[in-house]
């Protein structure tokens, strides 16, 4: 690569599709090029829901080779949504493809895990946001269904853990993805014993713990004599997508809020330690590990998932409609007609999103939605109304009040999303980068090899690199009124 410039290999997973992308800094500025994107399909195999591991692999393998036929890199970084994992044998073979999260079998998980842990226990201990997904409560719904294949593992490794020991052959949990697990201690940073414990699992399964930015092996000789490139570090990123994405959030302020945004909508703050009371614990408020040893405080809103399912399930239906369509179809229709409860369980498995979206109304004693464009604007709005919500419920927490929103991700690309959302939360919305995990994930490889001296620095840099769009409130009466409203039919008012 030419003198000066440094490059790195970014591997994102998002829930329905990833990319390779090489992050280069020169001049003091980042820059990005994708070399190779893909879809992530999960597969549904006699009523179970999996991740395609292996051709995800596959697709890793293509995108090093296209990106050293590109220019070359000098380390490599994943990362991926949270909570999923493959469980290991002692052989070091996967013993099945990872479930994905949005499988059913921690339907009704919750009471039986109370059962063995109090939600107050578990939360003072965590300060994780308690949801069936949560890893905690997959890996019960192992010991209580599939005890046999819990007793056949050797480690779990949740999924950019799995990615990387599939590169380097070594063993690691890197601590921004432990932490999404429900038994990681908010506190020392280790895993939770007391969780562990109640929840009656086997301790022995759990890997060390390593921070973001540490290096968590070599690529193996195998692998570099199979793609011929040549032998480089794996660092372990914030294997947590979000904290990948908040790394890169370009604030200038110390204390800022801002939204992750793509198929989940991750709203929160950064504190320096995490805030377990019983204020944030009435909330559900999440605390993550983020870089650094940064706490990540905040929500976690099922996105723009409401509108690729309906997307994906329309055209099961022959109906072929693209994001820009609906989002048309939503500006056209009335505005706060209906509103829905996005963290409504519900919404959480694939299938028919509009008709859930219809029966909610129903149910809530509200107008029902008669046509698509309706129930697209229904969703809209109840998204940036949940947005409202948790910025009120996060001020309230932290005592600090906020005026500016960063927006970050994919899901900026929706420009109607951010418009809504600054009309909804009353505050200037600043939008971009859109490549903000992957800007995240570039970062923290680069400091990790000492190309970028902090975080700080980073973000600098990335605010230099990245044009920045503003919206700004309007109609905020209408707004308020609307509020109140949701607030009544959500229950939180």
């Amino acid at each position: 690569m030419p003198d000066g410039k440094r490059s790195v290999l970014v591997f994102d997973f998002g829930a329905s599709s990833g990319r390779a992308m090489l992050c280069s800094l020169e001049n003091g500025k980042l820059s990005m090029e994708e070399v190779h994107r893909f879809s992530n399909d999960p597969v549904m195999v006699h009523g179970t829901f999996y991740w395609d591991i292996l051709r995800l692999f596959f697709e890793i393998k293509q995108g090093i080779i296209k990106a050293n036929a590109a220019g070359g890199f000098e380390s490599i970084g994943i990362d991926t949504w949270g909570v999923d994992f493959g469980l290991m044998g002692s052989d070091g073979a996967l013993l099945e493809n990872p479930v994905n999260y949005r499988d059913r079998r921690t339907s009704g998980i919750l009471p039986k895990a109370f059962e063995k842990i109090s939600p107050e226990e578990l939360y003072a201990l965590t300060g994780i946001e308690i949801m069936e997904i949560n890893t905690a409560f997959q890996l019960l719904s192992l010991k209580l269904c599939r005890e046999e294949l819990l007793s056949r593992t050797d480690k779990i490794l949740l999924t950019p853990d799995l990615f990387n020991f599939l590169l380097t052959g070594e063993l690691h949990s890197e601590l921004s993805i432990a932490s999404t697990t429900g038994l990681l201690d908010a506190k020392t940073k280790n895993w939770s014993d007391k969780v562990i414990n109640a929840l009656g699992l086997p301790r022995s399964i759990f890997p060390e713990l390593i921070p973001s930015g540490t290096q968590a092996g070599m690529l193996t000789e195998e692998l570099s004599e199979e793609l011929c490139v040549p032998r480089c570090p794996v660092t372990a990123v914030c294997g947590h997508d979000t904290q990948c994405a908040a790394a890169a959030v370009p604030a200038e302020e110390e204390d800022f809020i801002f939204i992750s945004c793509g198929t989940w909508s991750l709203f929160g703050t950064e504190t320096d330690s995490p805030v377990l009371t019983p204020l944030s614990a009435k909330y559900n408020i999440t605390n993550e590990t983020g870089f650094g040893g940064k706490t990540t405080f905040l929500k976690n809103i099922i996105g723009l998932w409401f509108i690729q399912e309906t997307r994906r399930y329309l055209r099961k239906q022959g109906h072929e409609y693209s994001f820009a369509d609906l989002e048309a179809m939503a500006r056209e229709s009335e505005p706060f007609k209906c509103f829905i409860d996005p963290a409504a369980p519900e919404f959480v498995p694939p299938g028919d999103i509009p008709q859930r979206v219809k029966d909610h109304c129903a149910r809530t004693g509200q107008y029902v939605p008669q046509t698509l464009g309706e129930v697209m604007r229904c969703i809209y709005e109840s998204l940036a109304l949940k947005y409202r919500q948790s910025l009120d419920e996060i001020s309230e927490c932290t005592g600090k009040e906020y005026n500016k929103i960063y927006m970050v991700g994919g899901g900026i690309k929706d420009t109607f999303l951010c418009s809504l959302a600054a009309c909804s939360c009353g505050c200037t919305v600043n939008a971009g980068p859109v490549e903000a995990t992957a800007y995240g994930n570039g970062a923290i490889q680069l400091i990790s090899l000492g190309a970028i001296e902090n975080i700080s620095e980073a973000r600098k840099i990335i605010r230099r690199s990245e044009e920045i769009k503003v919206y700004l409130p309007e109609n905020e009466a209408k707004w308020a009124e609307s509020y109140e409203r949701y607030k009544k039919i959500t229950g939180i008012g």
